[in-house]
C-alpha cells in the first residue's frame, strides 16, 4: 500500500506529462497544392530584379552626378504617384459618358493642384526636366499626349507654348537605348529603387 502511494505522484506526474506533449500548438498556415498525391507547399516570395552589374552606378559616377540622383530621388515619387492616380482615373472613367467623363477628368486635375502645386513651385528647372522624362517613363506617353488624352489637344498645345516659353518640352520621349542621358537616368533610377544611392 506504501508503495502505491510513492508511486501515485510519480504515475500523476508522467500522466500530466503525456497530456502536454498531446496538446496541440498553434502554427502557421501554410498554403499547398497536390501533385500526384505529394503536399508541395506553396510560399509567396518578393519581388527580385535582376541587374547586370554594368548598370550600377560606379562611385566616380556617383560623384559626377549627384545633382541628377537628387533629383530622381525627389521627383521619382511624383513619377510613381502619377502613375497611380492615372491608372485609377482610367479605370474610373472608362465606362461614363462624355459629360461625366470631362467632370471626373476636371476633379483629378483639381485633386491633383491641391495635392501638389505648392510642393512643386519649389522645384528647379532640372527637376522639372527630370520629372517630365518620368512621366513618360512610367506612363508609356509624354505629357502632351497626356494632357491631349484628357484634356483635349488646344490645352495641351496651349501647355506645350506656355513651357516652350521657360525652355521645357512636353514632348520629350524617355528613351534610354537611344538617348546616352536616358540610359544614364536610367541607370540611377534602378540605383535609386535599389537603395544603392
Amino acid at each position: 500500500m506504501k508503495r502505491c502511494l510513492v508511486l501515485l505522484p510519480i504515475v500523476a506526474l508522467l500522466s500530466w506529462c503525456s497530456s502536454l506533449s498531446a496538446q496541440t500548438t498553434q502554427g502557421l498556415t501554410r498554403f499547398a497544392t497536390v501533385v500526384d498525391g505529394d503536399t508541395i507547399p506553396m510560399y509567396q516570395l518578393h519581388d527580385v530584379s535582376i541587374i547586370s552589374s554594368h548598370q550600377f552606378l560606379t562611385d566616380k559616377e556617383k560623384r559626377q552626378n549627384k545633382k541628377l540622383i537628387r533629383n530622381v530621388k525627389k521627383m521619382l515619387p511624383y513619377a510613381l504617384e502619377g502613375k497611380r492616380r492615372l491608372d485609377a482615373l482610367e479605370a474610373q472613367i472608362a465606362s461614363m459618358p462624355k459629360r461625366k467623363r470631362n467632370e471626373a477628368i476636371k476633379a483629378a486635375e483639381n485633386k491633383l493642384r491641391k495635392d501638389f502645386e505648392e510642393d512643386l513651385k519649389q522645384c528647379t528647372f532640372s527637376q522639372g526636366k527630370v520629372l517630365i522624362k518620368l512621366i513618360d517613363r512610367e506612363t508609356g506617353r509624354t505629357s502632351y499626349n497626356l494632357v491631349g488624352e484628357l484634356r483635349g489637344t488646344f490645352r495641351a498645345s496651349f501647355y506645350q507654348v506656355f513651357a516652350r516659353i521657360f525652355g521645357f518640352n512636353l514632348k520629350t520621349h524617355y528613351d534610354p537605348q537611344n538617348n546616352k542621358d536616358d540610359e544614364l537616368m536610367e541607370r540611377v533610377i534602378k540605383a535609386v529603387q535599389h537603395h544603392q544611392v
